[in-house]
């Protein structure tokens, strides 16, 4: 919000101006960007609507990336994220992902599955009820800001537990012909990334495009990754109230992946490698269309259309006999064993439409938000074929393929919510989704040398309510609660795993539940920052994987199961206090320290496991920074803690299999600074300062199986140069 005084001395300022030009001649005002959200130092939270969609009495944290110190090359989760309270990240992408993983509130951050990922709006997963992996993220120094609402997004967004997050790419330069800008960084473990944009306008017409380039040897042998990602963006402006354009993302990468440790070869040598033939590729495209009309001050009408067709390749010695298996030539062949190959085509079309409506109701402004959301989405998995015994990148097979499965998913869901303004400083925010969806699953899947053919259809229906109230006591501060339902369905990967280790319970159902939360949040002038809340997530049905013995065998697995019930309950704080600004509110320097702490207790309710943790659940999680600030430099330092968890849901702590065991807690300090002068800056910083070895992930089959450990001490040094 810009407080009534500001607009006031604007309006006499421009007035005078205006009355100044009569006279003399025209004068040319420069532009200013009022921004629709409140932030301090880079962080703050959303307004209770914007672009026709409702965030009133929903807990919302709003990141400007660009005001951070953060390894942006390389999408350092910690430090771009790292001030969202209790986010838990599995730090993965240097061992076979694309981007690290984020959860929240004790649920399972493997590829952010849990959460609704979006760029620019838009969804950027495969399929976000069948498949929904964060394979593909834009680069952060693309990202203008990052939006993350917490469970009660389910209403507006879908309805994923986790909540959403979404990534916006930079705005368009206004009035300018070209904007350009260049980035080059280095860093350790042959770090090389080269990220390029251009912008601007021209009569009705603006553009944006950028193109990044990175490489990087990896921190474990045999973990090199060449990776391209590509954007553009054309928006025609018809009028003041009708604009209308296009945008394409993609992504073009090749990994190689180290495999997983066993807990003792992981603590002999935690960049240890017992794969060198893996490997991994998954080109991803993404064309969406939009128009956004607003036929009055009070309406607004949107629409964005959009199409993905993307793949994931794999060839790699798959998870038989565990990470303890060395992938060496057999001496009597004098070959390497045949690899397995799996290729995997995902494509998606999915339309939303958005409406709301300000309208007076007892003297109060109310506001009215409707739309609906329909997607399509078919996903073809080809696996288990038996690759070379090279050890390039090659698909080639000899054979039939193991199987061939094809799924599709429907989906339509309308939904409203409305703000019902009851007077200057309360709103009651009743809202409705009504999600239909329709799986199919066809194809063959060989067994035990037997062919076995499915051919399955599953419909049903999700109704969703919620409600959320605000009450605001000053200007700048407001209580807010909110209670939504949430679901989750069965995932691909879930009906089918990718390898064999980990087997499947024939009488998985969808899990659902609901989220709540209930906190206070402020600014205070320019110096304090807050936001203290309280959250209560109940998970029924909960698809997990507990450790089970084969009564043939008496071999351990791992099995995929829904496990019971679960209630995650816990806090979520943020506070940031400038001392200097508190002193001296016009100060050209800052020097701020934050702290974003989160306490998660998830435990099962129900069944053989009650009363355990859930597995990757953290109990606790606590960062704190110091901020530095002046005209031409920033440096930041943040201390990270990530609390002890469990491999599977019978918190066991060592096992002979390599998902199910202990993730022991851990420390991580982190340091970046910038300077700028005009046109240029210099940024450069150190990760993990202090070298820990730990791990957050315990996996049962790709990339692993096994522990995959987080990347250790790394430098990095920037430049950048910006023309327009």
């Amino acid at each position: 919000m810009i407080p009534k005084k500001n607009i006031i001395q604007s309006i006499i300022l421009i007035t005078s101006l205006y009355s100044t030009a009569q006279i003399k001649d025209t004068v040319r005002l420069k532009p200013i960007d009022i921004k629709p959200f409140k932030t301090v130092n880079g962080i703050g939270h959303l307004p209770d609507s914007k672009n026709g969609i409702i965030y009133a009495g929903k807990k919302s944290e709003i990141i400007l990336v660009d005001s951070l110190d953060a390894n942006k090359a390389i999408n350092n989760t910690r430090q771009i994220l790292g001030r969202i309270p209790g986010l838990n990240i599995v730090e993965t992408e240097s061992s076979g992902f694309t981007a690290n993983g984020i959860a929240t509130r004790g649920l399972n951050p493997t590829q952010s599955i849990e959460m609704n990922t979006r760029q620019n709006g838009y969804n950027v997963s495969a399929d976000v009820f069948g498949y929904n992996e964060a394979y593909y993220l834009p680069p952060m120094e693309a990202v203008n800001r990052i939006e993350l609402v917490r469970g009660a997004s389910s209403l507006q967004f879908g309805s994923q537990f986790g909540g959403l997050v979404n990534y916006v790419i930079k705005e368009i330069p206004k009035s300018k012909p070209f904007e350009i800008l260049t980035s080059q960084t280095l860093g350790s473990f042959g770090l090389y990334n080269s990220f390029n944009s251009v912008g601007g306008n021209y009569k009705k017409i603006n553009y944006y495009a950028f193109v990044q380039h990175r490489y990087i040897n990896g921190y474990r042998p045999n973990s090199e990754q060449t990776q391209l990602s590509g954007f553009a963006k054309i928006q025609y402006n018809h009028s003041e109230k009708l604009n209308f354009g296009l945008e394409y993302s993609l992504l073009r990468n090749k990994l190689r992946m180290p495999g997983g440790l066993t807990d003792s070869l992981f603590y002999a040598n935690p960049r240890a490698s017992t794969r060198s033939r893996n490997w991994l590729e998954s080109p991803w495209n993404i064309i969406s269309t939009f128009a956004n009309f607003t036929p009055s001050k009070n309406s607004t009408l949107s629409a964005k259309s959009t199409f993905l067709f993307s793949s994931r390749s794999l060839v790699w010695r798959n998870e038989d006999g565990g990470p303890q298996a060395t992938d060496n030539i057999d001496p009597i062949t004098s070959n390497f064993v045949a690899r397995e190959v799996g290729i995997e085509r995902m494509n998606n079309s999915t339309t939303e439409i958005r409406f709301s409506q300000n309208y007076k109701l007892k003297n109060q402004v109310s506001t009215f938000a409707a739309g609906i959301r329909q997607s399509y989405a078919w996903f073809k998995r080809l696996g288990g074929g038996q690759g070379t015994t090279a050890s390039d990148f090659d698909l080639s097979i000899s054979g039939n393929w193991g199987y061939d499965l094809n799924f599709t998913t429907s989906n339509i869901a309308p939904f409203f919510e409305n703000i019902f303004k009851l007077n200057k400083k309360l709103t009651v925010t009743p809202g409705f989704r009504f999600e239909y969806l329709r799986s199919t699953i066809k194809g063959s899947k060989e067994i035990d040398g037997d062919i076995q053919i499915s051919n399955e259809t599953k419909t049903r229906t999700f109704p969703l309510f919620g409600i959320g109230l605000e009450l605001k006591p000053t200007k700048n501060t407001s209580l807010y609660g909110n209670i939504s339902q949430a679901y989750r369905p069965i995932d691909y990967s879930q009906l089918e795993p990718l390898g064999i280790t980990s087997r499947i319970d024939s009488k998985l159902k969808d899990s659902n539940g609901f989220n709540s939360d209930f906190g206070y949040r402020g600014t205070i002038k320019n110096y304090l920052n807050f936001d203290f809340s309280l959250f209560y997530l109940a998970y029924n049905n909960r698809i997990g994987t507990a450790l089970a013995v084969d009564d043939t065998t008496g071999d351990f697995y791992t099995i995929r199961k829904n496990i019971a019930n679960s209630i995650h309950k816990g806090i979520e704080s943020y506070l940031e206090f400038n001392f200097i600004k508190y002193f001296n509110p016009k100060s050209s320097y800052g020097f701020s320290v934050f702290n974003s702490f989160g306490y998660v207790d998830a435990q099962y309710t129900t069944g053989e496991f009650k009363g355990n943790r859930v597995e990757a659940a953290t109990k606790i999680i606590n960062r704190l920074g110091a901020i530095l600030s002046s005209k031409n430099i920033s440096t930041t330092f943040q201390y990270n803690y990530t609390g002890d968890a469990f491999g599977d849901a019978t918190n066991t702590v060592a096992s002979e299999n390599p998902v199910a065991g202990f993730i022991p807690a851990y420390t991580v300090l982190d340091w970046s600074a910038t300077y700028k002068y005009e046109n240029y800056s210099i940024k450069l910083g150190c990760n993990n300062i202090l070298d820990k070895s730990y791990f957050t992930r315990r996996t049962d089959e790709y990339p692993g199986p096994g522990i995959i450990p987080a990347i250790g001490r790394s430098f990095y040094i920037g430049f950048s140069a910006f023309f327009n």
